[in-house]
């Protein structure tokens, strides 16, 4: 996404081939991004993010119109109580975790553009079908449902930006592709109130209608991504030059991922064995603790706080704005400072003090500026998100290490809504002291993940070989000696 002078934060930076076999090996000199390369990542901007995006897009809306049914209808007219209604947020995130393994199969041994259209287009088909639930029982199937088909979704974007992208620009596009949640928050949101004027028409009500809508364009775009979406650099909607393809060989380097579809069990077990990935897998999953908390009883706050329902679903668009500047500050600290970790614990900070607020305050409209603050989370996880793919190398290890942020992702945002107990409102209070606790706990664990990474570079920066190293021999961050995390 850069186009400016820059220089590697990997061991690569400088290239030349070997022998006949076409492997790449690199050495440590800076380089400057040439104009053919900065043509090619325009070209991938401009083919690949939009999708990416619609895609985020679309999950984080079909997801959460389960909030906004909440507020038009659904309780009433399905007969379920607040606790039900927790057990529905709850549920989606099941099927996520039901499908994590399979997903970590299926990633490495399908094209990944196809395997997530046909997600997409199954995802959809549930969304439709929400619609006509008739009770807690069939929407809850239908949430189960619903968890498995987007389960893949981050997973598979996730290894198609450490794919076909550098490291030092992995977290500007992890950025990009998640402003698409704001996107969704403010977009959906602002739909949500023209589709709750529309009332009941041909026996469909207002709450129906928002499944339906999101649903058939769902379908539509799972289509669009089984024929465009790019996820290697021999796509053919990606269609590259002579000399855009020896490029990508070079850039291969610096990103540390060549697709194998052969498993290496042992960088699982490597992984398994690294106090990092333990760190990592705590923080992603007390982060969506809140995460899981806020997005199925964001309008219901709100709501809480004396709003009426269509006000309170008018209020989330300031959040997804919100989202938006939290994502673009911290993509843009990041990119000045070049360091990850502390720009993921200034947005930890900035969430805490929002959670802070919504446990002290008294419960009125003031408390909306705390609400506001929590959402300074979604600036860290793009940061979380951006620490694996930029300090972990070796295919196998980094799906694994990607699956288990996933799994951590969806047990949080399964306990989640079941901390926000019906005797506690409107405030739940207890809950907002719980999600503070979360983000402080999500600081020392980034801190210790920090402490690990910056204790092997300095053993390893005087050790550092002048041979450089050959990335399609698939070493693991711990086997390639040259190789530097970034902090």
């Amino acid at each position: 996404m850069s186009e400016k002078v820059e220089k590697a934060s990997t061991t690569s930076s400088s290239f030349e081939e070997k022998g006949q076999n076409n492997h790449i090996e690199v050495s440590n000199a800076p380089f400057i991004k040439s104009a053919a390369e900065k043509r090619l990542v325009r070209k991938l901007n401009t083919r690949l993010l939009p999708l990416a995006s619609l895609i985020i897009f679309l999950q984080f809306v079909d997801k959460a119109a389960l909030s906004v049914a909440a507020v038009l209808g659904i309780l009433q007219d399905t007969k379920m109580s607040l606790s039900q209604f927790s057990w529905l947020g709850a549920l989606f995130y099941l099927g996520y975790f039901v499908w994590q393994l399979p997903n970590t199969y299926f990633l490495q041994k399908f094209p990944i553009g196809k395997y997530l259209g046909v997600l997409l287009i199954l995802w959809g088909v549930i969304t439709i079908a929400t619609a006509f639930g008739k009770n807690f029982a069939q929407l809850a199937v239908l949430r189960v449902l619903l968890g498995v088909f987007e389960a893949g979704t981050y997973p598979a974007l996730i290894m198609i930006f450490n794919t076909l992208y550098r490291r030092s620009e992995q977290s500007a596009c992890f950025g990009f592709l998640y402003l698409s949640n704001g996107l969704g928050s403010v977009v959906g949101s602002a739909a949500a109130v023209g589709i709750a004027k529309m009332g009941t028409q041909h026996g469909i009500t207002a709450w129906q209608w928002g499944y339906v809508i999101w649903g058939v364009i769902t379908v539509v775009t799972g289509i669009i991504s089984v024929i465009f979406l790019i996820d290697s650099p021999e796509s053919w909607f990606l269609q590259l030059t002579e000399e855009e393809q020896e490029i990508v060989k070079l850039r291969t380097q610096d990103n540390a991922v060549v697709r194998k579809q052969k498993v290496k069990v042992s960088q699982y077990w490597e992984a398994l064995k690294e106090p990092r990935l333990w760190l990592l897998f705590i923080a992603s999953l007390s982060h969506n603790l809140q995460n899981g908390g806020l997005v199925t009883y964001s309008t219901v706050l709100v709501q809480g706080l004396g709003f009426d329902p269509i006000e309170s679903i008018l209020l989330q668009i300031p959040s997804g704005a919100f989202t938006v500047i939290y994502i673009a500050i911290a993509v843009y600290i990041n990119r000045r400072s070049k360091q990850i970790i502390y720009t993921a614990i200034i947005c930890y900070s900035v969430s805490a003090l929002g959670c802070l607020l919504l446990a002290v305050l008294p419960n009125t409209g003031i408390k909306l500026l705390g609400y506001y603050f929590t959402w300074a989370q979604t600036g860290s996880y793009v940061m979380l998100i951006s620490i694996i793919g930029s300090t972990v190398s070796g295919y196998s290890k980094k799906i694994f290490y990607n699956g288990a942020n996933m799994l951590a992702y969806t047990i949080g945002n399964f306990a989640g809504p079941l901390m926000l107990v019906e005797s506690t409102k409107p405030a739940y209070t207890p809950t907002m002291w719980g999600f503070f606790g979360a983000n402080l706990l999500n600081i020392l664990c980034l801190l210790g993940v920090r402490l690990i990474l910056a204790r092997i570079n300095k053993k390893r920066a005087p050790e550092r070989s002048s041979e450089p190293t050959d990335v399609y021999l698939n070493l693991t961050d711990k086997e390639d000696k040259n190789y530097i995390y970034n902090l």
